[in-house]
């Protein structure tokens, strides 16, 4: 009797008898297999920042395997990759680059899908299209057409130079993550605001853009991880020593003559607590987002 109760309840409470047919899936989200691998993955993520962080503080006599951490933290490598490897510069240029081109992708990107979003014609469907396919061109192969562009205007180590090309490859997932999420929004909200003689500007401004936050913030994170990151464009288009970024100049650690290898992985560590910083302030928005943004 108690077997056929306990059966009962578990019907009635919606829970399938792990013995009738339960899925593997479901099992194991009810084991400790699920913490067990979120363990693991995470484990996997932080070994190369561990590894990072365990030669960065060894002095350059360290021998040691790079799994060991020193017995004496050496802070001196942080010391040298500030005042010898140029990173306060590199990370102004870093941060004036990044920062700019964030803003006129989000700008740009919330203003084109606006009309793409709202206006279903054939002729928007093919201009969507279109901006998706953009993300199927490798930028490298541009490359070379855009340096002889860059050099014709004279803009070769400048920021109004590689700021509008990482605007022009950073667009296309930005229209299509707003376009998805203004689709979401309903019309109504915008029809109330029509009647009370709001012209289409101020709809978009009063009515549209405050919704838009979760999705701006997941393109904020995504775009300025990118242009922080850059080195392929970088690396070309910004040759001149005051105009380095913070990829190119821990790469500058890494020559034919030897490498610096803890003071790169210092750097490096002093590289990356911005955009993790960043991260952690905005992931809440960031994650709500993504999923909004994918799936409305």
């Amino acid at each position: 009797m108690n077997d056929v109760a306990a059966s009962t309840s578990d019907v009635d409470q919606g829970v399938e008898p792990a013995g009738r047919g339960a899925s593997v899936w479901t099992l194991w989200g009810r084991g400790p297999w699920r913490t067990l691998t979120a363990v693991l993955l995470c484990a996997v993520q932080l070994v190369p920042l561990y590894v990072t962080l365990a030669v960065a503080l060894k002095p350059q006599t360290d021998l040691s395997s790079t799994w060991a951490l020193p017995r004496h933290p050496a802070l001196g490598n942080f010391a040298r990759a500030l005042e010898e490897g140029g990173i306060l510069s590199a990370l102004l240029n870093t941060a004036i680059i990044t920062a700019g081109s964030t803003a006129l992708v989000v700008a740009i990107g919330a203003l084109a899908a606006y009309p793409l979003a709202r206006s279903r014609s054939r002729f928007n469907e093919a201009v969507t299209l279109f901006v998706l396919s953009i993300l199927m061109i490798p930028g490298l192969s541009l490359l070379v057409p855009l340096y002889v562009l860059m050099v014709r205007m004279h803009a070769i180590s400048t920021y109004w130079g590689i700021i509008p090309i990482h605007v022009t490859f950073q667009l296309p997932l930005s229209i299509f993550m707003f376009t998805n999420f203004i689709r979401a929004i309903p019309r109504e909200l915008e029809e109330a605001a029509l009647l009370e003689g709001c012209g289409v500007f101020g709809i978009f401004l009063r009515i549209v853009l405050p919704l838009l936050k979760p999705v701006t913030v997941s393109v904020v994170l995504l775009t300025a991880a990118q242009v922080w990151n850059d080195f392929q464009y970088s690396v070309y288009f910004l040759p001149r020593p005051t105009m380095r970024v913070l990829t190119v100049a821990i790469a500058s650690y890494f020559g034919i003559s030897g490498s610096d290898l803890h003071v790169a992985a210092a750097g490096a560590l002093l590289a990356i607590l911005p955009m993790t910083v960043l991260y952690l302030l905005l992931q809440k928005y960031f994650v709500r987002g993504m999923v909004e943004s994918a799936f409305k």
